[in-house]
């Protein structure tokens, strides 16, 4: 088996920039054969050209990951093209809206917890029957700090992550004997597409001044390359398996995964 297959397939979500496409490049560089799905077809198949070139293995499939039929057809042609799928990274969001509960859109609102929520329960539908038919699989999902804060301003956002964390610990205790782990991280505080879309909105403006003002200072962070690369690190981590007895938690950028792994009964 060639190296670019040798550890599996995995599924990243959002992958075509950012968090995304830092975390599937890690993945293709350590043996994944990644497919990359998002709705920026443009974006997609310029990460799967840099993968390709550098000797990985990436497939671009675009899709809306609210959509059942979309998230249907990514994951049996990731199968159809790479193979059974042991890897779901789901890292799409969104960032708003913002403001308070009686002044937003309500569908707007609504249409954001499509992406937080639903787009991973429709990939955990299409993926953890072979998981777990296999005995095998993992998952991580990048939800964020905000799944454990009360931020006014920002409740789509808060309310959206912690649903994360939630359905990755019903994950967990659902395959606990069935070979499947679940892991939602923190990504980091990176300036990202999504950042900027913050920075600019005027709706975040008004509410979330002090947010807006964090987001522009990082705008020019030398360290963010890093950063990225410090989530890619904490993917692959999860993924090798060497910390599938901590399934089911939450784990920001500053936890030492090794320690907890000490800190669990023998």
């Amino acid at each position: 088996m060639d190296n670019a297959t040798s550890r599996g397939t995995a599924i990243v979500t959002g992958a075509g920039r950012g968090f995304g496409k830092a975390i599937a490049s890690r993945l293709a560089s350590e043996g994944f054969a990644v497919a990359l799905t998002a709705r920026s077809e443009a974006q997609l198949a310029g990460v799967a050209a840099e993968i390709n070139g550098a000797g990985g293995r990436a497939v671009a499939l675009a899709g809306d990951v609210t959509d059942r039929a979309a998230v249907t057809r990514v994951v049996g042609e990731a199968e159809r093209q790479l193979g059974p799928i042991t890897l779901l990274v789901n890292n799409a969001g969104v960032p708003g809206p913002f403001g308070p509960l009686w002044s937003i859109d309500p569908d707007e609102w609504w249409a954001s917890q499509a992406v937080h929520i639903r787009a991973p329960l429709l990939f955990l539908r299409a993926v953890l029957p072979a998981m777990t038919g296999r005995r095998s699989g993992r998952v991580i999902i990048v939800s964020a700090k905000a799944s454990r804060l009360v931020a006014p301003n920002l409740s789509a956002y808060c309310v959206g992550k912690i649903a994360q964390t939630r359905l990755v610990e019903q994950v967990a205790a659902e395959t606990r004997d069935l070979g499947v782990a679940a892991f939602a991280i923190d990504p980091g505080f990176v300036f990202t597409e999504l950042a900027a879309q913050t920075m600019n909105s005027p709706d975040a403006q008004r509410w979330l001044p002090g947010m807006v003002t964090r987001v522009r200072e990082k705008r020019d962070d030398p360290n963010a390359a890093a950063d990225l690369a410090s989530c890619a690190q904490r993917c692959f981590e999860l993924a090798s398996g060497r910390y599938d007895r901590l399934s089911g938690r939450y784990f920001e950028m500053s936890d030492d995964l090794d320690q907890m792994l000490r800190g669990l009964p023998q």
